[in-house]
């Protein structure tokens, strides 16, 4: 849609037509630098609006009222102040699907779904089995195994009593919520000695792998705005992966998996660390060509914690 050039603050008088109110907006972002400034435009209003693009595009002097504006605008100021689109209007797409989220959860990433490609992989993604996600924050990972394996049922833990408020508010959003139960604590302290030993077939995690030193050098919008506890993986990023390879093996029966999702040039540290409770099954690249997800295999090897 062309635009005309408006300054943010040109005029107090509020935008009275979609299309006053896209331009606007889109001067608002420009302004503040924002990068994709006309597309993310349409989405703020599509979220301030409750409209589609469609519409703007059908019915570009369709009225809008002064509160309906005002709605908006604080949508496009907050974006404005750098905060994450998804933030803004609380929901991000993940395997196509659209997630509550918001500054309590790490926002998903497309490389996040490889984790869900590789148990859609193995044979257990068309048995009835039991699957865990250790530190599911938003729960695309928990929710998107109940919508994918149809015989499965899931346990989800997390450090975080708000991010698994999120989480399972999206499994009642996704209808699969009377097949997952939410846990909170570290790792998998909570489900440790319980009646699911030996018993789970699929540990799925995104663990926080970005070293204590380098959280200072992410973009802002990330350092800013999303949860520490999410990013910051301990002095060398490797911390969760070391408590996950200790405290998945009472859980997993022999031939279960454990897929995790690793950073960049982390592959040689984590293969570095298997222990004789497992065996390296695949490594998935993402698009950039860059190890970005583990499976290994629960061999039959005694292990205890």
């Amino acid at each position: 849609m062309k635009t005309d050039t408006v300054a943010p603050n040109s005029s107090s008088q509020s935008p009275s037509t979609l299309l006053s109110a896209y331009q606007r907006g889109v001067a608002i972002l420009q302004a503040a630098e924002v990068a994709n400034a006309d597309n993310e435009a349409f989405w703020l209003l599509e979220a301030g609006l409750g409209i589609s693009r469609l519409r703007v595009y059908a019915y570009p002097h369709a009225r809008i009222g002064t509160a309906d504006w005002a709605r908006t605008e604080s949508l496009f100021r907050r974006r404005a102040l750098r905060e994450p689109l998804q933030y803004v209007t609380g929901i991000q797409a993940f395997r196509g699907r659209n997630f509550l989220v918001n500054p309590k959860v790490l926002i998903p990433r497309p490389e996040t779904e490889l984790i869900i490609e590789e148990v859609l992989a193995s044979r257990f993604s068309t048995v009835d089995c039991h699957m865990v996600d250790m530190g599911t924050g938003s729960g695309c990972l928990a929710v998107s195994l109940a919508l994918d394996c149809s015989g499965a049922t899931v346990s989800a833990t997390d450090c975080s009593a708000p991010a698994l408020q999120v989480a399972s508010e999206n499994a009642q959003r996704h209808g699969v919520d009377d097949r997952i139960r939410f846990f909170q604590g570290e790792c998998l302290e909570p489900l440790a000695g319980g009646a699911l030993a030996g018993k789970v077939s699929v540990i799925v995690s995104n663990p926080p792998y970005i070293p204590a030193d380098q959280c200072d050098c992410l973009p802002w919008e990330v350092r800013a705005f999303e949860p520490l506890s999410a990013l910051n993986g301990g002095p060398d990023g490797l911390a969760f992966y070391d408590r996950l390879l200790a405290e998945s093996p009472p859980l997993l029966h022999p031939g279960g998996i454990l897929v995790m999702e690793i950073g960049m040039n982390q592959s040689a540290d984590v293969y570095r660390k298997v222990n004789e409770a497992f065996i390296v099954k695949t490594v998935r690249r993402d698009q950039a060509g860059i190890d970005r997800v583990i499976c290994l295999e629960r061999t039959s090897s005694t292990w205890t914690v």
